[in-house]
């Protein structure tokens, strides 16, 4: 953005910008320059190249479980959990070269990307582009994350669910949100909303690349397992794999930002707003694998280019700054992480349920 920058206002001047910490900026990039030394920004190759192995070996072997064991109960359930598994990995894996974090040449992680979400799991890189870099520019905002416009099925933060009740607004009983989120939450972000939105998205904007893309998908999903299925049975096989994969989904997502501060635009400056925004989970190497590097949320928002596998590098420089500047760095356990996105939704349903009562 530096070619576009024109000049700073005068100090009196009107504007947004003024309750923003220029020494908290200062140091932030002081921050990135010694990252960049670290060579913190360059790439691993054979870290990607083994993690898309592993999902194409996962991959296979659910077909082979199916082609030698038969499609009985027992197989379809352990291939579908298999096959889950490889999609959510695919998941964050597509999310790394969505965030042009594995080659120094654009062009080649906008290949891989569309590869990886288009041909592997049927999605639409352009449609994630454009929803994922918005909640990255301004998360946790409402009007500019589209990750907390919940279309009126939850309110989230302090702000939200005050404001509601206070309109008397009513859509859903919120007051047991963090009830009824186990039912259309976790089941359905992926094998409804999403696919549905997806697919409407292509057509809508005549997306024709990414449609095809997607297409290659499912054309090989229904050639790999109709003959095992037919083609209803193949339909239902795919969408209780996506049904398994959303609950993989929402949880690691949400317990990183959904338990956060949720309000409108505060105008704060970049550190301060993302560490206000996320959180990370506890590092092992199981919670590495099974969030994709998103236990270290907050690294990958404040550095959404670095290559995750350099999160750890760079956390202690991060715990340093904020410890100078008095910023919170939250951490928790991955079981505790879960645990408080219930505890959050509980919270602002009872914020909305007092206000819709007496305010």
């Amino acid at each position: 953005m530096k070619p576009l920058l024109i000049g700073e206002l005068a100090p009196e001047e009107p504007g947004q910008d003024h309750g923003k910490n220029s020494q908290i900026t200062e140091d932030f990039r002081a921050l990135r320059k010694t990252a960049e030394d670290m060579n913190l920004f360059k790439s691993n190759h054979l870290f990607f190249l083994l993690l898309l192995a592993h999902i194409i070996a996962m991959e296979s072997i659910a077909w082979f479980t199916i082609f030698y064991f038969g499609n009985g109960w027992i197989p379809t359930v352990i291939t579908a959990f298999v096959l889950a598994t490889s999609q959510a990995q695919a998941g964050w894996l597509q999310h790394d070269y969505g965030h042009l974090s594995v080659y120094k040449k654009s062009t080649w992680n906008h290949f891989v990307h569309k590869f990886i979400i288009g041909h592997l799991k049927g999605a639409s890189a352009n449609w994630w582009n454009h929803r994922h870099f918005q909640h990255h520019a301004k998360p946790n905002i409402f009007h500019k994350d589209p990750d907390v416009n919940m279309l009126h099925v939850f309110v989230l933060g302090e702000w939200q669910p005050v404001e509601y009740g206070k309109k008397k607004l009513k859509y859903l009983p919120y007051n047991h949100q963090h009830e009824y989120f186990f039912l259309i939450g976790p089941p359905l972000l992926i094998p409804v909303y999403f696919q549905y939105q997806i697919i409407m998205t292509m057509i809508a904007r005549r997306d024709w690349v990414d449609l095809a893309w997607a297409i290659s998908y499912y054309a090989r999903f229904l050639l790999t397992y109709s003959p095992f299925y037919g083609i209803l049975g193949a339909v239902l096989f795919l969408n209780f794999i996506r049904f398994l994969e959303s609950h993989w989904f929402v949880w690691v997502t949400q317990m990183n930002h959904i338990v956060m501060e949720i309000d409108c635009e505060p105008y704060r400056d970049w550190f301060s707003s993302q560490l206000a925004a996320t959180c990370n989970v506890e590092q092992s190497l199981f919670n590495d694998w099974f969030s994709g590097h998103l236990n270290f949320q907050i690294e990958h928002h404040l550095f959404p280019t670095m290559p995750r596998h350099n999160f750890h590098k760079v956390a202690p420089l991060v715990k340093s700054l904020c410890a100078k500047h008095g910023i919170k760095y939250q951490e928790k356990p991955l079981l505790r992480a879960l645990q408080d996105i219930i505890r959050s939704l509980k919270k602002s349903g009872q914020l909305w349920l007092d206000a819709y009562l007496h305010k």
